[in-house]
């Protein structure tokens, strides 16, 4: 008779099948503020910025860097409280990138686009995997099970659910990602 399949070993599955398909994985408790690599100084910070600010550098590499700094700042800052209006604008940026206009040597200015993703080349990208990444907001402390990020972006959620829990369905995993929505929409 075979075991059951707990959660951890179906996190340990999916990770191995986005390490093999090319993503570097990352142990969520180690970039953490507190973490053996921290890559980020707060619980409330979701992109992990030098990955992106490294990106944008690599994939922009004739624009000055006080144009490069300026867009990831755009990046960085919502125009907005709407989550829905700033996942539009994030959206766009990433998908057609972020719109700057500069001054030039000569004293004309100049306008163009600052590049976060390569969508042409993505071998260009970097690919990342994170499981048990803690996101606190708003006093409200989470912990999704994986998430995906493309240059320091997170771009993806994944929660799982224990296969061998009859409860474990899902439309409970659906409500666990409205909560996260609800409670962490940073990471959002």
């Amino acid at each position: 008779m075979s075991k059951a399949m707990v959660e951890s070993e179906v996190e340990a599955v999916v990770l191995e099948i986005l390490k093999e398909l090319g993503y570097a994985e990352k142990f969520g408790p180690d970039l953490a503020p507190d973490g053996l690599y921290p890559e980020r100084q707060r619980y409330s910070d979701v992109v992990l910025v030098d990955r992106l600010a490294n990106a944008i550098a690599q994939l922009n590499p004739k624009m000055p860097k006080d144009v490069l700094e300026m867009a990831l700042k755009k990046f960085l800052n919502p125009e907005s409280q709407s989550l829905i209006f700033n996942n539009r604008i994030f959206h766009k940026m990433m998908g057609e990138g972020i719109p700057v206009e500069y001054k030039r040597a000569d004293g004309t200015m100049a306008g163009d686009t600052v590049r976060v993703i390569d969508f042409d080349n993505v071998e260009n990208n970097e690919f990342l995997v994170v499981n048990q990444f803690t996101v606190v907001e708003n006093n409200d402390n989470r912990r999704p099970d994986v998430v995906v990020f493309v240059n320091g972006i997170p771009v993806v959620v994944i929660e799982l659910k224990n296969p061998a829990d009859p409860n474990a369905t899902i439309a409970s995993a659906f409500n666990q990602l409205r909560t996260y929505k609800t409670q962490i929409p940073l990471l959002f």
